[in-house]
């Protein structure tokens, strides 16, 4: 009798019945389930345009297949080791300043007593999020403008001695950087203030009888506590070190910084859209190979994540 029993509530549901419990949940998964294929899945059927001599006359698969032409041209080309450099740095620079600062913000906000200073912070600090990249570049141009700008008056009278912050290379990625993290510091403190809700306060009180400062208090129990979601981003961060995105770098980019903010991604828009003889198959070679080189870092990351911290992605 014990036997059937256990048989009975180990024997594995099927696939469908399960499905046809929970159809609600898998009704409201199905949209993104459908994005993710339309988008994802289906464009890359082109990655095979890395391969060949790609026409629009001849279509997708119609253009002779060369191999790996592409990518030894790149990888030959006087252009690869500065763009890897300019890349590379640009995004270590960005994850060194604007991994842990939200993690301070959020451990700050959560250490304060009173609420209504601490939501009025966070109010103000996630807010600049909502910006669209164009109106946060708009802003910095602003306020560094050499000629109207506030930063360049206020430093001209106070006798400080400065350069052209938008044209200067040494400028560009702290500009970058920086700006970056004013915009989206007070948004991805949220995920660590959600982790720290589920930290039951009997720990801190606890601990308060102990003596703990609440610097103690933050370092052994607060911290801990979103370790896992810091991992998990950190991994992903990881993961995106080669696609910085053109549209900031382009709104920032000059002729007289270009030596510092040309990265591959706006390489890439350069060679395939803005050139007037597009290189199809030179740009969508590069890609790829900044898509390879980003999974072989995510898997990296991960494996290492999985081996010290036993948390990952998968």
């Amino acid at each position: 009798m014990d036997q059937n029993l256990e048989q009975l509530t180990t024997r594995k549901v099927p696939l469908m019945r399960r499905v046809l419990r929970a159809w609600q949940l898998y009704l409201l998964l199905l949209p993104a389930v459908v994005w993710a294929i339309v988008f994802l899945y289906v464009p890359m059927y082109g990655v095979q345009i890395a391969f060949r001599d790609f026409s629009p006359l001849t279509g997708i698969s119609g253009g002779e297949f060369v191999g790996f032409k592409h990518f030894e041209r790149f990888f030959a080309s006087n252009n690869f080791w500065p763009l890897l450099w300019n890349t590379i740095s640009l995004a270590l620079y960005e994850l060194i300043a604007g991994f842990p600062i939200p993690i301070i913000l959020a451990l700050a906000l959560n250490a304060l007593r009173h609420k209504y200073f601490s939501r009025s912070v966070q109010l103000i600090t996630y807010a600049p999020n909502f910006l669209s990249v164009v109106v946060v570049v708009g802003i910095v141009m602003m306020l560094l403008d050499p000629s109207t700008g506030v930063v360049p008056k206020l430093l001209d009278s106070m006798g400080i001695a400065h350069s052209n912050f938008l044209t200067d290379p040494d400028w560009f990625r702290h500009i970058y950087v920086w700006s970056g993290v004013w915009q989206t510091a007070g948004f991805s403190a949220i995920m660590y203030l959600a982790a720290l809700t589920s930290v039951p306060p009997e720990y801190h009180e606890a601990a308060k009888v102990d003596g703990a400062s609440l610097f103690r208090r933050i370092i052994h129990i607060d911290l801990p506590a979103i370790m896992p979601i810091a991992v998990i981003l950190l991994i992903l961060s990881t993961g995106n070190i080669l696609s910085i995105g053109f549209e900031k770098v382009l709104l920032l980019q000059n002729p007289l910084n270009l030596g510092v903010s040309q990265v591959i991604d706006t390489y890439v828009y350069e060679v395939g859209l803005k050139s007037p003889i597009p290189q199809y198959s030179y740009s969508t070679a590069i890609g790829l190979f900044k898509s390879v080189v980003g999974l072989v870092l995510l898997l990296t990351v991960n494996w290492f994540a999985r081996r010290t911290t036993r948390s990952g992605l998968f």
